[in-house]
C-alpha cells in the first residue's frame, strides 16, 4: 500500500451534476493535485458516496486521482444526496441520467473530455448498460462482478429457480436502503426531511416486485446487454472471481464482444475488488486499471491493448472450510478466447450404475428425492469472502451427498485442471409437473472429504428456456442440458470426481410447492468437463502487489461482528439458518457523522414440508450528529403456499425520538411454474 505522502490529490465533497429536468445528482470528486485536465473515471451507484462507500472511495478513487485521473463517485437519483427517487434496479431513467452526467462532467475544466467507467456489482451493471447506450465520450468500461443477463445470472433467479438467499436477503436490504435520508448539511436543513418522507412513500418492497416476474420477460431483458451485443462499442475489461455469483459474465462478454476490445480476468475471489480479493491472492488491480485507462482514455501505449484475452487463476485443492484467507494456485493466460484447438479439451464422463466412467454406462434408471435441507453445506449464491465466521463458502459436502444421487469416478490416475464451464446432459423424468434439480461436482479426497468444485440449479419447467416455461410431463423422460458454473480447479491424482444430483438445494433455492421424485437414465446421461490440456506456449502472468490510497479517519464506537448459526429445532423438526451482520458503530471524523448498521437474516424450513420455507430480514440503519439523528428500521418476510408467494414488510422511520413515518405491506404473488 502506498503512503499518503506519495499520493497528492484534492477532493470536492459535493459536486452537483444538473439534469435537464431540473434534478441534481450529487458527486464526490477526486482530482489530480496539479490541476491539469485529466480523463474522467466515473463510478455510478446508489450506495451513498458521503457515508456509505466513503472509505472504499478514498482508497480507490484517491489512488486514481494521484495517478493522473479525475474521478467522480456519483450517487444515482434518490440515493445519498441526489434528487429524485430510486425506482428499481437499472431503470431507463437511471441510464438516461448517467448519459447526461458523462456529458456534463466531461465538459468541466478539470476534465480532458474523455471518460471511462468502473464499478463492482451495481456499478459493474451501470457501466455495461451505459456502454450499450453508446455515449461518444465513454471510451472504456471496467465491470467487476456484474451480469450481461439479468434473469439468467443475477441475484434473483438461477436456472429459473428463485434464489432465496438473495431475492429475500438482498431485496430485504435494498428495500430500506432505497429509503435512507439525504444529509441536511448537503441538501439543506429545510429540504432533507421532505426528501426523506418522499423516499419512504415511494420505496417499493423489492422481493415482491421481483417475484412478480418469474420468467424472462421484458422486465429482465431491459438492462441485459446480451440482448444486443453490438450496442457495446467501447473497450471492456470484465473482472470477477470463482467464488462470486457472477462468474459466467466474464466468459460471455469475452466470447461475444469483438476480440481486441474485451479482456477477461478471474481470480479465486468472492464478491470483492481484486486488490482486496478474498480468498487471496489479491493483486495490484488498480495498476491494471491504470494501464487499461491509459490505453483507452489517453491513446497511450501502456501495453494494455496487448494483454491476453483471458487471465485465469487455477486453484489448487484445499480442504472444505467456511472461510479461506488464501487459495494457492497459479495464473494462466490465453492470447485468444476460446483458446486454440488442443489447449482446452473436453473429457466426457458417462453415468453408470452410480459411477462416472469414460465409457457409456448401463443399468436401470435410478430415482431420488432429497431431504429439504439438502444444500445446507453449500456456499451462498454470492459470497463476499468476509470473515472467518461468515461461513459463506461450502463446507464438507458429505452431508449433502447423503441426500443426493451420487456418481463417483475411479481415483484419478493423474492431476487434472478443470477450467471453464462443464456441461451435463441428463435423461430425466419427474413424477410431478413442477420440480427442480441441483447439480454439484465435488472432489473426494482419499480420506472421504468431499469438496465442492462447482454447481448448477435448474427449475425443470425452464429446461427449454425461461421466456415460456412449461411444466414437466409426469413419467416422461426428456433430455435436459445443464451448464455448470465456470471454475478453475486442480483435482489431484488419487481423488475421485463425484457428481451429486438432488431435488432440493436450500437455502439457496426456494423449494417447489410439492416434493418431487426424479428418475435419471444413466445410460443416456453424461458429463462434459473442460480440461486444460496443453499449457506449453501460453504467456506468463505476473501482477504487482496491491496498492491503494489511505482511507479517511474514523473513530470506532462499537466493533463490527458477524455471527452465523445453524439451528436444528428437534421438537419442531425445523432447521433455521441465522445470520447477523452487525457493521458496528463508528464516526467519519472528517464529516463528524456517526453511523450504525445492523442486518439479521433468518431462513427456516420444516423437514418434511416445502411450504414451511420462510425468510425474514431485519435491518436497522442510523446516522448521528448533534443536529441530526435519523433512524430506519425494517422487517421483510417472504413465504409461500401451494399457489402463491407472500411478502410482508414493515418500515418505521424516526427523526430523533419522533416516529415520522411508517409503512406496512402485505402482498401475494401467484407462483408461475415455481
Amino acid at each position: 500500500m502506498a503512503a499518503a505522502d506519495d499520493l497528492p490529490y484534492t477532493t470536492v465533497e459535493t459536486c452537483w451534476v444538473p439534469l435537464r429536468d431540473g434534478r441534481r445528482l450529487a458527486a464526490r470528486l477526486f482530482l489530480p493535485a496539479d490541476g491539469r485536465p485529466a480523463p474522467l473515471i466515473l463510478e455510478y451507484i446508489p450506495y451513498r458516496r458521503r457515508d456509505g462507500t466513503r472509505l472504499r472511495d478514498d482508497e480507490m478513487h484517491g489512488w486514481f486521482a494521484a495517478n493522473g485521473f479525475a474521478c467522480a463517485r456519483l450517487d444515482i437519483a434518490g440515493s445519498g444526496d441526489s434528487d429524485g427517487l430510486i425506482e428499481d434496479e437499472y431503470v431507463r431513467r437511471e441510464q438516461d441520467d448517467v448519459l447526461e452526467a458523462i456529458e456534463y462532467l466531461c465538459t468541466r475544466p478539470w476534465c480532458s473530455g474523455t471518460a471511462g467507467m468502473i464499478g463492482i456489482s451495481w456499478g459493474g451493471f451501470s457501466g455495461l448498460q451505459a456502454a450499450a447506450r453508446g455515449p461518444s465520450r465513454l471510451k472504456a468500461v471496467i465491470t467487476a462482478c456484474s451480469t450481461d443477463d439479468r434473469f439468467a445470472c443475477d441475484a434473483h433467479y438461477s436456472g429459473g429457480c428463485v434464489i432465496a438467499d438473495n431475492v429475500a436477503g438482498w431485496g430485504g436490504v435494498f428495500f430500506p436502503y432505497a429509503a435512507l435520508p439525504p444529509d441536511p448539511q448537503v441538501v439543506g436543513a429545510d429540504r432533507w426531511r421532505k426528501m426523506w418522507l418522499d423516499r419512504i412513500e415511494a420505496v417499493e418492497v423489492y422481493p415482491a416486485k421481483w417475484l412478480r416476474h418469474q420468467r424472462k420477460d421484458a422486465y429482465w431483458k431491459h438492462g441485459s446487454v446480451s440482448e444486443d451485443w453490438s450496442r457495446i462499442g467501447c473497450a471492456v475489461m470484465a473482472v470477477g472471481g470463482w467464488l462470486d455469483g457472477y462468474t459466467q459474465t466474464i466468459f460471455r462478454l469475452v466470447e461475444n464482444l469483438p476480440a481486441g476490445r474485451v479482456w477477461g480476468l478471474c481470480g479465486p475471489w468472492g464478491h470483492q475488488w481484486p486488490q482486496q480479493g478474498v480468498p487471496g491472492p489479491a493483486i495490484g488491480f488498480l495498476q491494471e486499471c491504470k494501464r487499461f485507462f491509459d490505453r483507452w482514455l489517453r491513446d497511450g501505449e501502456s501495453g494494455a491493448g496487448h494483454d491476453p484475452a483471458m487471465r485465469l487463476f487455477i486453484m489448487d485443492p484445499a480442504p472444505p472450510a467456511p472461510f479461506h484467507a488464501e487459495r494457492p494456485g497459479r495464473w494462466v493466460a490465453f492470447p485468444d478466447w476460446p483458446p486454440a484447438p488442443g489447449v482446452i479439451t473436453t473429457r466426457r464422463l458417462h453415468l453408470g450404475p452410480q459411477v462416472l466412467a469414460g465409457a457409456p454406462g448401463q443399468g436401470a434408471p435410478l430415482s431420488f428425492a432429497s431431504p429439504l435441507t439438502t444444500g445446507i453445506a453449500g456456499q451462498e449464491w454470492c459470497p463476499y469472502g468476509i470473515g472467518t465466521v461468515a461461513a459463506e463458502s461450502a463446507l464438507d459436502q458429505r452431508g449433502d451427498d447423503a441426500g443426493s444421487l451420487c456418481f463417483d469416478s475411479a481415483p484419478l490416475e493423474a492431476d487434472i485442471d478443470i477450467l471453464g464451464e462443464g456441461m451435463l446432459t441428463l435423461r430425466l423424468a419427474s413424477d410431478r409437473p413442477q420440480a427442480q434439480v441441483a447439480v454439484r461436482l465435488n472432489a473426494v479426497a482419499p480420506d472421504g472429504t468431499s469438496a465442492l468444485v462447482t454447481f448448477a440449479l435448474l427449475n425443470l419447467s425452464h429446461r427449454d428456456g425461461s421466456e415460456a416455461p412449461a411444466p414437466m410431463h409426469p413419467g416422461r423422460f426428456e433430455d435436459i442440458t445443464i451448464r455448470l458454473k465456470p471454475v478453475g480447479q486442480k483435482v489431484p491424482a488419487g481423488h475421485r470426481l463425484r457428481l451429486a444430483l438432488s431435488t432440493s438445494y436450500w437455502p439457496m433455492a426456494w423449494p417447489v410447492a410439492e416434493a418431487a421424485t426424479l428418475t435419471v437414465d444413466p445410460a443416456a446421461s453424461h458429463l462434459d468437463l473442460p480440461l486444460l490440456a496443453d499449457e506449453a506456449g501460453l504467456p506468463g502472468v505476473a501482477f504487482a502487489a496491491p496498492e491503494s490510497a489511505p482511507a479517511g479517519p474514523t473513530t470506532e464506537i462499537r466493533p463490527a461482528r458477524i455471527e452465523r448459526r445453524l439451528v436444528h429445532d428437534l421438537p419442531a423438526q425445523v432447521t433455521r439458518l441465522e445470520v447477523v451482520q452487525d457493521a458496528g458503530s463508528w464516526t467519519f471524523d472528517d464529516i463528524a457523522t456517526g453511523c450504525t448498521s445492523t442486518l439479521a437474516k433468518e431462513f427456516a424450513i420444516g423437514w418434511d414440508d416445502p411450504l414451511s420455507c420462510r425468510a425474514t430480514i431485519t435491518f436497522t440503519e442510523a446516522r448521528s450528529r448533534p443536529d441530526w439523528n435519523p433512524r430506519l428500521e425494517t422487517e421483510v418476510t417472504t413465504s409461500a403456499d401451494a399457489t402463491a408467494f407472500r411478502v410482508t414488510a414493515r418500515l418505521r422511520a424516526w427523526d430523533g425520538d419522533e416516529l415520522i413515518a411508517e409503512r406496512d405491506h402485505d402482498e401475494t404473488i401467484p407462483r408461475d411454474c415455481m
